[in-house]
């Protein structure tokens, strides 16, 4: 599964940095995952749901870790050029390792 498109919408909140939609192979959209800023860096938040009892559910997410760590590098990627692009810049190092080749999922 590639990703052939990603979207981002920037905001400039204390945590929410970001919401972002990616599109899978042109065929599959994931749309309201967001951009974080936690204390320890920059992560992806996947689309989720309040449940009756006050907790999030995920509504999609990536099963295998290595294609989340695959989807986060990408987005966190399109951040870094998103931000490039306003003449904006992430007050912290953000370490994105993006590889040239992608593996099969």
């Amino acid at each position: 599964m590639e990703i052939t498109e990603i979207n981002i919408s920037l905001r400039n909140e204390d945590k929410l940095k970001a919401f972002v939609n990616v599109t899978f192979d042109d065929a599959f959209v994931v749309r309201g995952m967001k951009i974080i800023k936690g204390g320890t860096g920059y992560f992806i938040s996947m689309p989720s749901r309040k449940m009756p009892d006050g907790t999030y559910r995920d509504i999609a997410h990536p099963i295998q870790n290595e294609f989340r760590q695959y989807i986060e590098k990408k987005v966190l990627a399109e951040y870094q050029k998103s931000l490039s692009r306003e003449g904006g810049e992430i007050s912290e190092n953000l370490k994105i390792e993006v590889e040239e080749s992608r593996k099969d999922f």
